[in-house]
C-alpha cells in the first residue's frame, strides 16, 4: 500500500457502520480526522440520511471526499457480478435486511466507494497502522459477541463471492466439554462454543466477571487456538491478531499460544510460524476504531482504482 502522502489534498469518507452505532469521520490523505460523529443505528432511511448529512456539513466546512469506505456489519453480499452486490443480505438487526447500504452511500455522495466486512476493514486497519503493519498476509480475528475473522493479503481484503464466515467453522472440543453451544444454525461451532455469549450461558455470567484463574480461559483459549491452528495451515498468515472483548482478559493470547503449540506438533512450520509470540499477537489499534480506519483505507482504494 502507499504511504500517506503530505501533498494529497484529497478528503475521505470513512463509515463504521454497526448494529449500534454509525461512526462516520472525514478525514485527510494524510490522516488527520477533520470531523467525526456517531450516529446511532435506527430504520435504515433515517441512519443513512442522518450519515449523508453529516458529510454534507463536514464537506462544506473541510472539502467534499473524493471517495468513500463502508466498514459494515452483515452478512454482506460482496460479489461485485451480483445483483445484490452491496447488500446487508440477513442480520437479525430490524428493517436492515436486503438494505443496499453501498449504493446508498455511493449514490447520495456521488464518490466511489467501497464496501467490506467490519472485521475485513479491521484487518486491514492493523495492517497499515497496527500490530500487522509490514505483514503480507495476516488475519484479524475479533472475539465478541459474535466470531469474525479478517483476512488481508498484499493491503487487500481476501474476498472470492463472500467474506469467509470463519467464526461457524467447526471445532475439535475440549475435553469433558459437553455443552451443547449457543448458535441458532450449527449449536456447537466456533462461535457456538466460543463467543461472548457462549461464555455467559456456559458460566452464568459474563465473560469480564470471570476471575483470571477461572477454568473458563483455558477452555476459551483451546477453542481460539483450534482456529489459528486451520488459519495456519490454510492461509499461512504472517501474523494472527486477535482482539475483541473477551480477549481484553491480559492472559488469553499466552493461554491460546500455550494451547496452539500442542495442536501443530511442529508440523510443517516454518521459523516464523514456530515462534508463537510474534505469530499469536494482540491488536495495536486501541485509540481509534480499527474498523473506521479500515473503512478509510478502503475510501482511499476506492479513489486509487
Amino acid at each position: 500500500m502507499k504511504e500517506f502522502d503530505m501533498a494529497d489534498e484529497r478528503r475521505f469518507a470513512g463509515i463504521e457502520a454497526g448494529g449500534t452505532k454509525f461512526v462516520c469521520a472525514l478525514a485527510t490523505a494524510d490522516g488527520r480526522t477533520l470531523a467525526r460523529e456517531r450516529i446511532g443505528t435506527a430504520d435504515p432511511a433515517l441512519t443513512l440520511s442522518q450519515t449523508l448529512e453529516f458529510f454534507g456539513r463536514a464537506g462544506r466546512e473541510h472539502g467534499a471526499p473524493t471517495a468513500a469506505g463502508i466498514a459494515s456489519f452483515g452478512p454482506l453480499d460482496l460479489d461485485p457480478a451480483s445483483p445484490a452486490y452491496g447488500r446487508i443480505v440477513s442480520t437479525p438487526k430490524p428493517g436492515w435486511s436486503d438494505v443496499n447500504i453501498l449504493a446508498a452511500v455511493r449514490d447520495g455522495l456521488g464518490v466511489p466507494t467501497r464496501i467490506d466486512t467490519d472485521v475485513n476493514a479491521a484487518a486491514m486497519a492493523e495492517g497499515r497502522h497496527g500490530a500487522a503493519k509490514g505483514c503480507h498476509t495476516h488475519a484479524y480475528v475479533t472475539v465478541g459477541t459474535g466470531i469474525g475473522v479478517g483476512l488481508v493479503a498484499g493491503g487487500r481484503s481476501l474476498i472470492a463471492r463472500g467474506h469467509a464466515e470463519m467464526g461457524h467453522i467447526p471445532v475439535p472440543r475440549a475435553p469433558g466439554d459437553d455443552f451443547t453451544g449457543v448458535c441458532s444454525y450449527h449449536g456447537d461451532c466456533l462461535e457456538g462454543m466460543a463467543s461472548g455469549p457462549a461464555m455467559a450461558a456456559r458460566w452464568g455470567c459474563p465473560a469480564q466477571d470471570l476471575v483470571p484463574d477461572h477454568p473458563a480461559w483455558a477452555m476459551q483459549a483451546h477453542y481460539v487456538a483450534a482456529l489459528c491452528c486451520t488459519l495456519i495451515y490454510t492461509v499461512r498468515p504472517d501474523r494472527i491478531v486477535i482482539g475483541g472483548g473477551v480477549f481484553e482478559q491480559p492472559s488469553l493470547h499466552a493461554h491460546v499460544r500455550r494451547m496452539l503449540e500442542p495442536m501443530l506438533a511442529g508440523y510443517g512450520l516454518s521459523p516464523h510460524e514456530r515462534d508463537l509470540h510474534t505469530l499469536i499477537v494482540a491488536p495495536g489499534l486501541v485509540e481509534t476504531p480499527p474498523g473506521l480506519l479500515g473503512a478509510l483505507e478502503l475510501a482511499r482504494q476506492a479513489a486509487d482504482g
